[in-house]
């Protein structure tokens, strides 16, 4: 029995080994160089191993350090919630309403992706620009006599643009948890004598939350590490701590103190994430 034990046991560590290696050296040691390099300091193009907390100390006291990372976390909580909130209602209309031709709507919910990134970005720019699409139709439609100036190279623009941009991943994991809800808990709940709206507070949202969970670290994780976006549409007032450590690698000349930053933005992150994840666990539990 202990053999047979064994050498299943062995066969599945075949089938790891190979995705197992690849995470090692694809994210492991990155990140282990990346912990490491925030250990050490740099004096240009010299680097001294000795380990030193410097960095960290220089990251969480210093003042433009602080209130970028507060505005990057203020901003990804900010596009999750917009996001999620939005892509519920399609998502909810697609796995109840939608009879027929469920995987085109799931298509075209994807279209988006057949052009890079880079090109959304700067087709917001266009749309959102002091002449652009939007200030020219309401201009033209009369609500406006002068072009707006809050909707560009702020904080506006950074949370449309990134909203927007991972709007199809908040969709598609709520659309999975939704459509395996068993209908017949529904059927059961009005039968009983449950309204619509009690019925969605007692079973859909409950057997949702796992999605719902998904969808917002799916978006809450990757935009804290954004910096295109702001780059390009969030002028001084929608600079992030992202743009701040790319800054350290690159013009600054001082990884270490962006490989501290970096670190110090997971750690933060993971903590809201984790929050975020026993949270929605423990309401996913209660359905009445």
């Amino acid at each position: 029995m202990a053999w047979r034990f064994d050498r299943e046991a062995g066969q599945g560590l075949k089938l790891i080994s190979p995705t197992f290696g690849y995470v090692l050296v694809m994210l492991a040691a990155p990140l282990l160089m990346v912990i490491t390099f925030s250990f050490w300091t740099q004096d240009y193009l010299t680097i001294d191993t000795t380990l030193t907390l410097d960095n960290y100390r220089e990251a969480w006291t210093q003042p433009l350090y602080q209130v970028l990372m507060w505005r990057s976390l203020k901003i990804s909580l900010i596009v999750t919630v917009v996001t999620v909130l939005l892509a519920f209602p399609i998502a909810y209309y697609l796995s109840f309403h939608v009879k027929k031709r469920k995987a085109l709507w799931l298509f075209l919910i994807t279209v988006p992706f057949w052009t890079s990134y880079l090109l959304r970005v700067f087709l917001w720019k266009v749309i959102l620009g002091y002449n652009g699409v939007f200030n020219t139709t309401l201009m033209g439609l009369g609500f406006i006599e002068e072009p707006l100036t809050f909707i560009l190279y702020n904080l506006n623009a950074v949370v449309i643009t990134l909203a927007h941009a991972w709007a199809p991943f908040a969709i598609l994991p709520i659309f999975v948890a939704l459509e395996k809800i068993d209908r017949s808990l529904l059927e059961a709940a009005t039968d009983l004598g449950d309204s619509p709206m009690r019925r969605f507070f007692r079973i859909t949202l409950p057997l949702a939350m796992p999605g719902i969970v998904a969808s917002t670290l799916i978006v809450l994780i990757p935009t804290v590490g954004d910096f295109i976006t702001p780059r390009l549409v969030g002028g001084t007032d929608g600079l992030m701590i992202s743009n701040m450590i790319q800054i350290q690698f690159g013009k600054a000349n001082n990884a270490p103190l962006g490989a501290a930053l970096a670190v110090s933005a997971m750690v933060v992150i993971g903590l809201i994430s984790a929050g975020i994840f026993f949270a929605g666990k423990k309401l996913g539990g209660r359905v009445r």
